[in-house]
């Protein structure tokens, strides 16, 4: 068949006619069976969704804005911003970071001291930025740095408080 017949039918078997003639009855009865379900079907609510518990759950406010004095926040344990902050870096040994618990990576930062260990997480060594990026107190700080050092042997005595 080189040329198109125009008077051909797609429709070459009686199998092919069948299933013509059966869609052609099937698909319309199915679009009006769903039209009148949607017609005649009422919109429902649910009744406890009316109840002020609901609606005090769904208005409530996404954020609060408190005011109080600077530093009015916890401070964190010296655990707590070894694990947020530091191991980041001192777990895996990070841009030659000294990892957590290596003595021989420690001993040459212990013979600094609380003093000179501290100010170069102060001013920031290496690829370690000043003050580790964070927002973090001398004293948070200090305790950290003495937490790290005594894991890698060091017999560093936590600083004082500072007097308020």
């Amino acid at each position: 068949m080189a040329e198109h017949d125009e008077h051909s039918s797609f429709i070459k078997t009686p199998q092919q006619l069948i299933v013509i003639v059966l869609l052609a009855f099937v698909v319309p009865i199915a679009g009006i069976v769903l039209t009148v379900q949607l017609v005649l079907s009422r919109p429902s609510a649910d009744p406890a969704a009316l109840k002020p518990e609901a609606v005090a759950a769904r208005i409530q406010p996404v954020g609060k804005v408190e005011f109080g004095a600077a530093g009015a926040a916890a401070a964190k344990s010296a655990e707590d911003n070894v694990k947020e902050v530091c191991a980041a870096c001192h777990q895996a040994g990070v841009a030659n970071a000294p990892k957590l618990g290596d003595k021989a990576a420690w001993a040459p930062r212990l013979k600094l001291g609380l003093d000179g260990m501290l100010q170069a997480v102060i001013k920031g060594k290496g690829a370690m930025p000043p003050r580790a990026g964070t927002s973090l107190t001398d004293q948070e700080l200090a305790s950290a740095v003495v937490l790290m050092a005594n894991q890698a042997g060091g017999k560093l005595k936590e600083p004082a408080a500072p007097k308020k």
